[in-house]
């Protein structure tokens, strides 16, 4: 199976992409938030669990992420015409990307690839600034972008040289059209064919 994680900071389009990604290369989309979001929609017991700790306003525990991982992993593996997963949104954290390699293994799996979409800052700023007055959010402001920004930067250039020491990190540029991006994107998974 082909096994990638698609790294960006908020705003690079990595959503986007990684939906590209997967049905392009027949891949399970795998996103943390979305697994959360339809967990706490059919009100299932993980779903219960991880909507009590987010209207805590605290962050879901690495275990409860990787359980909630090895059953998405799980079901994908078992599904036909499936050949791998696209991890968007995990790890984030060296301690998740240790954890993430060893349920890969348990499961007989491994990463692929680690693919960045690297955006300059100011463009994701005016990026998240558009698009935050176009869904009316009213606490998507400049000081909290940059922060968010920080913080991305912080949490993945350890996990950028993790994956650097594995010969596993790859990078494309992240700004122009959506199709160039991901033409781009394209010649890397898949450099013979493109």
């Amino acid at each position: 199976m082909y096994n990638l994680i698609l790294f960006g900071p908020p705003g690079s389009g990595k959503g986007t992409q990684s939906l590209r990604i997967a049905e392009k290369y027949k891949l399970v989309h795998t996103s943390t938030g979305d697994i959360f979001r339809k967990e706490i929609r059919n009100g299932s017991p993980l779903g219960l669990k991880v909507q009590s700790i987010i209207e805590k306003g605290e962050l879901v525990p690495d275990d409860l992420l990787v359980d909630i991982l090895r059953s998405a992993l799980q079901r994908a593996k078992q599904a036909s015409g499936i050949n791998g997963f696209v991890l968007d949104g995990f790890p984030r954290t060296i301690r998740q990307a240790e954890d993430l390699d060893k349920l890969l293994k348990e499961i007989g799996e491994s990463v692929s690839m680690v693919l960045a979409l690297e955006v300059d800052e100011e463009e994701v700023v005016k990026r998240l600034l558009k698009r935050a007055q176009l869904e009316g959010r009213k606490d998507d402001t400049e000081e909290v972008i940059r922060n968010r920004m920080k913080i991305y930067h912080s949490q993945t250039h350890p996990l950028m040289e993790y994956y650097i020491k594995q010969g596993k990190f790859q990078s494309v540029k992240g700004t122009g059209s959506v199709d160039n991006i991901f033409a781009d994107i394209c010649k890397v998974i898949d450099p013979g064919r493109n």
